[in-house]
């Protein structure tokens, strides 16, 4: 992986897709100041053309797009690659981020939104993209049960593939590449769920069942996907 040059963007490449030409020139100005490369498409068909030719390293997507809507500009990218999008959106409600974020989006910022905040969200994001990156070459791990590729997003149980929801794989993914370490619930949800279901330990509950039912050969006295009572969850391999 090249190096990137010194500076708060250091060269990364950002697409921004938005309709609106303000909210474009105001971050193509702020994004390029700070040293990012800013492609942008105004329709989600011009997004998906731009991911394919361009290979940006980071996705800002709004939903409200004048020929789709922003999930279906989502469903079409993770059909064939892991680009960070972070969502740009006015559209508040619960619901809409649920959907953008079991999609597929990394993250969501809501409009009206401060510069600063969405600019440490794109670092943030942009720095566990290249952590991933760094740790594809340690990227099969394999139990006694199953086996989890991260690269192609797969897992594997007696020979099959086992299927896994984007919210379920998320969660897996976490834990995995953090395999040995106690991941705090907090984190669990910042990162899979968004930074405003912080405090929504049930769905932990809920989603960790339901993975222990696919993947542990004893759900109820699980190896690999173990609670830490109180604090959050580990996976040992």
């Amino acid at each position: 992986m090249n190096a990137k040059p010194a500076g708060q963007g250091a060269g990364s490449s950002v697409l921004v897709v938005d309709d609106e030409p303000q909210i474009v020139r105001a971050l193509r100005i702020n994004l390029a100041a700070r040293g990012y490369r800013v492609i942008t498409a105004h329709d989600g068909a011009a997004a998906l053309r731009a991911v394919a030719e361009t290979k940006p390293d980071v996705v800002v997507l709004d939903l409200g797009l004048p020929d789709m809507d922003g999930v279906q500009v989502i469903n079409g990218l993770r059909g064939w690659t892991t680009v960070p999008i972070i969502v740009l959106s006015a559209r508040g409600d619960s619901t809409d981020k649920v959907q953008a974020l079991d999609a597929g989006a990394d993250d969501y910022v809501t409009k009206p939104f401060g510069m600063d905040e969405l600019l440490a969200r794109l670092r943030a994001t942009v720095r566990r993209s290249a952590t991933s990156a760094a740790d594809d070459a340690d990227a099969v791990v394999e139990t006694s049960s199953f086996t989890v590729d991260l690269v192609a997003k797969k897992v594997i149980r007696d020979g099959k593939e086992v299927h896994l929801t984007r919210t379920e794989w998320g969660v897996l993914e976490l834990l995995v590449r953090n395999r040995g370490r106690l991941v705090a619930q907090k984190q669990l949800l910042h990162e899979v769920w968004g930074p405003s279901y912080d405090t929504e330990s049930h769905y932990l509950r809920v989603y960790l069942a339901q993975l222990r039912r696919k993947l542990e050969r004893e759900p109820s006295r699980p190896r690999h996907l173990l609670t830490e009572p109180g604090m959050g969850y580990r996976f040992e391999p």
